[in-house]
């Protein structure tokens, strides 16, 4: 069974469940009978009744009395219930992910649906079983933010599964590459280079890139980093990019900034970080080098959250519509499930900008 911890009936239940989802048994099909079940999964009949008792309550089975037990497809929801929608970002009270779930929520309220919101913490098993408790809960449609997303997509069967069953969903930030799916995003890969664009453009030559890249929008933001210092012909050294993951992004990053800054004669004169959050961590690095941004060191973030105007220094950095993406995301999806849309959905991707504050100033050779 997927999960001994559970109670021997709902690991049955996910069993069967994942039999539909599969496609094993399609709508209308027929299921083995009870003691059939009984043998297959060596559990005892009345753990297949409870089982099998649930899924019908769920609407995903139908009993025929004295013919069997058949699929039904798709879960109905009882009319007296709220519409509801799934909402799985990567996290729900850090950083701007509060006022990213905010937007969506607006929405949906004003829609008259449900929201029901989840987090994957950035952990592929917990999106995993995020997408499991959702697609038991009979909900129209979902909007997710991948976890992860360079490093590939072993949960692809639940999204099959939604597909299968014609439950719309969207992706915000970004996509699982193999997926056909609706995203809403920012273009990550210009605001890269706007951040680069303009260290080089206040005379700064040896500047560092500080970048996550597990996940997508980091990894464009790090090609936007390097077209910029291609387009203006400004060489990048090999040791000037810095990559990390989730796992090590509050320490690798900082141990590299400070060895890098120890440096003198080749110290970088500007720092690009993947975001606001790192930014104002590589700022206490730079302050216990004994260097002062933006005089020794310019800095710029990424995200306009509010850790950019939250420290003594002010940051520049480059924008993220946070509350207008989910609220976006939301209504696209509406219109999904209300069947108001034809043709294939073209992705929303926000132009970013760059905003210039105090920790960046020309640098005078």
């Amino acid at each position: 069974m997927s999960n001994k911890t559970k109670p021997k009936h709902e690991q049955l239940k996910e069993e069967i469940l994942g039999w539909i989802q599969s496609g094993r048994y399609k709508p209308n099909d027929q299921l083995p009978t009870e003691h059939e079940i009984a043998d297959l999964s060596g559990m005892s009949r009345q753990t297949v009744r409870q089982s099998l008792g649930s899924l019908v309550q769920e609407g995903w089975l139908n009993r025929k009395r004295g013919s069997g037990t058949y699929v039904s497809g798709r879960p109905d929801r009882k009319a007296s219930d709220a519409p509801s929608i799934g909402v799985i970002t990567t996290y729900i009270s850090d950083y701007i992910f509060p006022q990213i779930v905010q937007g969506t929520e607006s929405v949906l309220r004003a829609g008259g649906y449900h929201m029901i919101v989840s987090s994957t913490d950035n952990d592929k098993a917990k999106e995993r079983e995020n997408l499991v408790m959702l697609r038991t809960s009979a909900v129209q449609g979902l909007i997710i933010e991948p976890t992860k997303s360079a490093l590939g997509n072993p949960n692809l069967d639940c999204y099959l599964a939604f597909d299968y069953f014609q439950i719309p969903y969207i992706m915000l930030n970004e996509r699982y590459a193999e997926l056909d799916c609706p995203c809403v995003k920012v273009d990550d890969e210009r605001g890269g280079y706007l951040a680069a664009k303009h260290l080089i453009e206040l005379g700064h030559r040896q500047i560092a890139g500080f970048f996550k890249t597990d996940d997508l929008q980091g990894t464009q933001r790090l090609r936007g980093f390097l077209r910029a210092h291609h387009d203006l012909k400004i060489p990048v050294l090999p040791e000037s990019v810095v990559h990390y993951t989730t796992e090590n992004k509050r320490t690798k990053p900082y141990e590299q900034a400070q060895e890098m800054l120890s440096d003198a004669p080749s110290r970088p004169t500007g720092f690009v970080c993947y975001n606001d959050e790192l930014a104002v961590l590589l700022l206490e690095a730079a302050r216990q080098m004994g260097l002062r941004v933006p005089d020794d060191l310019s800095v710029v973030g990424f995200d306009d959250s509010f850790l950019a105007t939250a420290t003594e220094i002010k940051l520049t950095t480059v924008t993220h519509p946070k509350a207008e993406l989910g609220a976006r995301a939301a209504e696209m999806l509406i219109h999904m499930v209300e069947g108001k849309v034809s043709g294939k959905i073209r992705d929303v991707v926000f132009q970013p900008e760059l905003i210039v504050r105090d920790s960046t100033k020309a640098f005078i050779r």
